[in-house]
């Protein structure tokens, strides 16, 4: 495909549009490369529902599933799962009895670690075949997209929660 001449100092809403498009099809190819081979064999969607859980600690299923842009009972098959290959467990609140809530287990953590450390890995070696000039501008834009998702920071990780619930389920 051609690609349209530049004005410099112009940037149109499309081309950045473009180059998001672009830049995203990367990340996923690095997302997919950081979960092959996992021993638990888990598909990014499901990944995606361990990320949620990793960032924004214990949750509700309809809150993962509006999180996941997926109807509830797509979203309580894929937890279930999860919870087949002990990642995540259900627990009842002891606040509410009737509230169900996942969290996820040891080995859904030491998942998330792992592809984590595999991606941060490759992401290493991207940003060594970057001009050191770039990074700075690479930075700012990159967390304007993350805040304009909602996409918790990286340094607030895995803080501010326990994880533990009261009463596990099945």
């Amino acid at each position: 495909m051609a690609r349209r001449a530049e004005t410099p100092g112009v940037t149109s809403r499309e081309d950045l549009v473009d180059a998001l498009l672009s830049a995203s099809r990367a990340v996923m190819a690095m997302a997919a490369r950081s979960l092959a081979g996992l021993d638990a064999e888990v598909t990014l969607p499901q990944y995606r529902a361990l990320v949620v859980l990793a960032s924004r600690g214990p949750q509700r299923m309809v809150d993962i599933s509006n999180e996941l842009g997926v109807n509830p009972s797509t979203g309580t098959r894929m937890c279930d799962r999860l919870a087949r290959k002990k990642l995540i467990r259900r627990y009842r609140s002891s606040a509410d009895r009737r509230e169900v809530r996942l969290t996820l287990t040891p080995a859904g953590r030491q998942l998330v670690e792992q592809v984590i450390g595999r991606r941060r890995e490759e992401l290493t070696r991207l940003v060594e075949a970057m001009p050191r000039t770039w990074h700075r501008p690479v930075i700012g834009a990159l967390r304007s997209v993350a805040d304009a998702v909602g996409e918790v920071p990286e340094h607030e990780w895995w803080l501010g929660w326990s994880g533990e619930g009261d009463s596990l389920i099945g």
